[in-house]
């Protein structure tokens, strides 16, 4: 058995770092863009920027052009997430995050925090620096509603941000969390008409307010539905912290309940 990652966290800052994965498609700045009307200040509500994740959608420089460095991961937009007076950076090389505050149309963002892990890739690795240089400090707000954020950086780039609802936004609460063990095979179930379905195994893990492990890990049980942010990869074992949500009228046929990614707290690879 060889193990690739383990991240052993206290509950605390467990809670602290967020990271669901998102995937979109890049999308083709335009000039006009660099050009977007300032917003009145009293037009800006902070609310609705905890109420999304907002996905990198264009950048541009004080000329008009693309910042074709902040697009290397086509597939993993830069994510920012605004939540109890912190902006959290997901979908660089490293999870980034640090204080702001809101006056005016004024997001004032205090020194950038980060993991320390490497990635391979040369692009990856540049995008902490090349983010932090962008949101650090004093930026301006040029517009916010219900489908984009436009921020203008000090250093003359304008980055706009299309908006993607919170889980907590879309089930109407803040959800419980679990920690559930997902082991490294799918095995044949039977899931509502379809018979030859393939189900993950799952265990629930218990922490205490320490973060460490309580009790003994049960009995692999199906899973039934899907993991939202999750992708299974055969032959990883992972420990997941999920938000569990309730469901309002489901359909006949669906869960009750709804699973969300909030962080991959370790995994490792099984051997056959």
């Amino acid at each position: 058995m060889k193990r690739i990652l383990m991240l052993a966290l206290p509950l605390a800052l467990m809670a602290a770092c967020s990271n669901p994965s998102q995937t979109t498609t890049k999308s083709e700045a335009t000039p006009a863009a660099s050009t977007a009307t300032p917003a009145a200040a009293a037009s800006i509500d902070a609310t609705q920027l905890g109420a999304n994740h907002w996905l990198l959608d264009t950048a541009v420089d004080s000329a008009g052009k693309r910042v074709d460095a902040l697009f290397v991961r086509a597939d993993k937009p830069v994510t920012l997430d605004f939540k109890d007076g912190r902006l959290s950076v997901s979908n660089a090389c490293n999870g980034m995050g640090g204080g702001y505050t809101l006056e005016g149309d004024a997001l004032s963002v205090g020194n950038m925090m980060s993991t320390n892990m490497a990635c391979g890739e040369p692009g990856v690795m540049a995008l902490d620096g090349l983010v932090s240089e962008r949101l650090q400090g004093k930026l301006t707000i040029r517009s916010l509603d219900a489908s984009q954020l436009v921020l203008a950086a000090a250093n003359g780039d304008v980055l706009t941000f299309r908006a993607e609802p919170t889980a907590e936004a879309r089930y109407g609460g803040e959800g419980e969390r679990v920690f559930l063990e997902v082991d490294a095979q799918t095995k044949p179930c039977t899931h509502g008409v379809m018979r030859d379905a393939q189900c993950l195994q799952v265990r629930e893990v218990k922490y205490n307010e320490q973060g460490l492990e309580q009790g003994k890990r049960g009995e692999w049980e199906n899973f039934y539905g899907n993991i939202e942010g999750y992708t299974h990869q055969p032959g990883v074992r992972n420990v997941l912290r999920l938000k569990r949500f309730q469901v309002k009228n489901p359909p006949a046929d669906a869960s009750s309940l709804a699973y969300v990614l909030d962080m991959v707290v370790s995994s490792e690879q099984v051997g056959k």
